[in-house]
């Protein structure tokens, strides 16, 4: 099983963009399925993009998150722009579903 480890998070304005990056220990090519997750205060986890085969994203931020992989990096990435206060969350990478591997994420503050 590879061990995920999320980066990329932090304090940003509205309006503002972070990449967020889930670096693997070990390949992920074999893995169909990635996604990121994210978990704002008092909520329940919640999908925020998925990549299998096809990409899906969360109504709340489409046009602004991108999912994206590098296999040579064994790395999974999510762009995000035009950031607003309730992206602000816990984000978790996953690779392989539900079944497969997660990362401890990485937190996101949106605030002026």
């Amino acid at each position: 099983q590879v061990q995920l480890v999320e980066s990329g998070g932090g304090l940003v304005q509205p309006g503002g963009s972070l990449r967020l990056s889930c670096a693997a220990s070990g390949s992920i090519s074999r893995f169909v399925t990635t996604a990121w997750y994210r978990q704002a205060p008092g909520q329940q986890r919640e999908l925020v993009a998925m990549s299998s085969g096809g990409t899906k994203y969360a109504d709340s931020v489409k046009g602004r998150f991108t999912i994206s992989r590098d296999n040579a990096k064994n790395t999974v990435y999510l762009q995000m722009n035009n950031l607003k206060p309730e992206d602000t969350g816990v984000y978790y990478c996953n690779v392989g579903g539900s079944r497969g591997a997660w990362g401890t994420g990485t937190l996101v503050t949106v605030s002026s």
